[in-house]
């Protein structure tokens, strides 16, 4: 399948998928006539990266452990692959290391309207 069919079945376009194979992400074919040719694998492999994503991975990270994940529509934490396992482990100690500096500085920022409603 050409890129644009792939997009129409992933909800991704264009300019993302390029960007995907850009970053090692997804590998397609060329063809002679230099257009890039995508098997059906491709389209539970756009998911996967789609769902890695909005899980506030890297790419950096999702091109390290893409290879663990089978051609299919779920996301399974295969076993057989601690990299994946311990990858998104530290990936996800830092979004909660993030989300406890956001909470800090909302408490700071509650504390200043706070103090400026009172104020007023």
């Amino acid at each position: 399948m050409r890129i644009g069919d792939l997009a129409h079945a992933t909800g991704v376009n264009r300019r993302l998928l390029r960007y995907y194979e850009e970053q090692g992400l997804l590998g397609p074919v060329r063809l002679s006539n230099g257009y890039r040719e995508y098997g059906e694998a491709d389209i539970a492999t756009v998911r996967h990266i789609r769902a890695l994503l909005a899980a506030g991975v890297s790419t950096a990270v999702i091109a390290r452990v893409l290879h663990c994940l089978r051609k299919e529509d779920v996301l399974p934490a295969p076993a057989r692959c601690p990299a994946f396992i311990e990858d998104l482990r530290r990936e996800r100690a830092q979004i909660a290391e993030r989300i406890s500096e956001l909470q800090t500085s909302q408490r700071a920022l509650d504390s200043i309207l706070d103090a400026a409603v009172r104020g007023s």
